[in-house]
């Protein structure tokens, strides 16, 4: 067996259970990391600089299946044991645009999590914000000192957002007097939420719906109350920006125009506390249908991949994830394997019927069912070795999956790349039965 870290029976469960379902664990992504470690010691560097009050940015650039979403969770996770707080926002055309800030606003607010607080914690820190001003005026008379202390907090947010501030100080006042409509709509508002009672608003004195650019000062707002609430910054997840190339072109540049001008907010200092990520292809990055369109935002990101993938530079702007060739899918699968088996009742059965071979070889045939594309096939991969083979060795003493085990790969569980991968699968013109011949 292959060693891994030290992993507690939930969080190994957590992350079987999410690989069972082909998705990427929320949590647990060290214990099967491969081909991040390059990335680590530049990333704990921006992290120093982000936990000493400065900012950062990094746009993380590879293939579908190369594992962009997995790398910015695994780099959120890292934060997160540092005391930061995340949040991952996946960008549509639909559901949250990106030029429309306002609405990326309330994705991070819903989405926003710390180790104690799981996803939509944005009540939560609120009120262990308040906690800690109460602990810091350190008063037995406590409500106007803590007011007081809020007021100073805030004074820098005040100055270009004084609505935020308006509206945490009739929160306060709400939570203070027991209040609790009052105290909910307002922590509605304040994250970001449409279609708050006007009645609410009235009590912070503030009226309308949060907007594209009262948003960028609501953010800085957050980034100050997790500041004060013991968070040393904020990793927030764009994810998925490459979408922007398949909507309407007056939208495209819009979304364009906002990117750049967050990049170029985070860079001149304007959020303390923030590491910004965002996710895209090469196509979304070199084509004429992305961030080329826009020269500024072109300037901005350019980075040289001219030289071999050895030799990526990971404190650039823009990091390069190679993908994935058999020898990283296999190490990958044998990694999974090991630590499964290290949960089991049965370890020594699975890691005897599912050796490194089988491994290899379960790794080459799904592979082969997509066209013989490795880039792409992590995700079946290992959905097919966790739910097909791993379960059922580890479930049925008589389970040989050298002998019983036929690989099948479905239209129905495929996405559309890998659906159209496995269109050009040797002897198949659609996702079917792939057989999986092993000795």
């Amino acid at each position: 067996m292959s060693s891994t870290p030290t992993a507690s029976p939930r969080r190994r469960r957590e992350v079987i259970d999410a690989l069972r379902r082909g998705t990427v664990p929320a949590n647990g992504l060290d214990l099967f990391a491969v081909g991040v470690e390059r990335f680590t010691a530049a990333v704990d560097a921006e992290l120093d600089t982000v936990a000493s009050g400065g900012a950062a940015f990094k746009a993380v650039r590879g293939e579908y299946g190369s594992g962009k979403t997995f790398t910015t969770r695994y780099i959120a996770e890292q934060a997160l044991r540092r005391g930061f707080a995340a949040a991952e926002v996946q960008i549509s055309e639909t559901q949250t645009p990106l030029h429309r800030l306002e609405t990326v606003y309330r994705r991070i607010t819903e989405s926003l999590r710390t180790t104690a607080m799981p996803p939509s914690a944005f009540r939560a820190l609120l009120d262990s914000w308040l906690f800690t001003l109460g602990s810091d005026a350190d008063s037995a008379d406590g409500a106007p000192e803590v007011t007081a202390l809020l007021e100073a907090r805030l004074r820098g947010v005040s100055a270009s957002t004084p609505a935020f501030s308006q509206g945490l100080r009739a929160y306060h006042q709400a939570a203070e007097t027991g209040d609790e409509a009052t105290a909910a709509a307002l922590s509605a508002w304040l994250g970001g939420q449409p279609h708050v009672a006007a009645s609410a608003k009235r009590v912070a004195g503030v009226r309308g719906e949060l907007d594209h650019f009262g948003a960028m000062g609501f953010l800085q707002g957050l980034l100050t109350v997790l500041r004060d609430a013991g968070h040393p910054g904020l990793v927030l997840v764009l994810d998925e920006v490459e979408t922007l190339q398949r909507v309407r072109g007056d939208v495209r540049d819009k979304a364009l125009n906002a990117l750049r001008q967050l990049i170029d907010e985070v860079d001149g200092g304007r959020f303390p506390g923030l590491y910004l990520l965002i996710t895209g292809t090469p196509a979304f990055f070199d084509g004429p249908s992305g961030v080329q369109r826009l020269a500024p935002l072109a300037q901005r990101l350019a980075t040289d991949f001219d030289t071999d993938t050895r030799f990526d530079n990971p404190r650039a702007v823009q990091i390069r994830l190679p993908g994935f060739d058999h020898a990283a899918l296999v190490a990958l699968g044998v990694t999974v394997r090991d630590l499964y088996a290290g949960g089991s009742e049965h370890a020594s059965r699975v890691v005897e019927r599912v050796d490194d071979q089988y491994v290899g070889e379960l790794a080459t045939a799904v592979a082969g069912s997509l066209g013989g594309r490795v880039g792409i096939a992590p995700r079946v991969f290992l959905k097919k070795l966790v739910a097909d083979v791993l379960d059922r060795v580890d479930q049925f003493e008589d389970y040989e999956p050298r002998q019983r085990y036929r690989l099948t790969v479905t239209a129905s569980e495929l996405n559309d790349t890998e659906r159209s991968a496995a269109a050009t699968s040797s002897g198949t013109s659609s996702a079917g039965d792939i057989p999986l011949d092993l000795p």
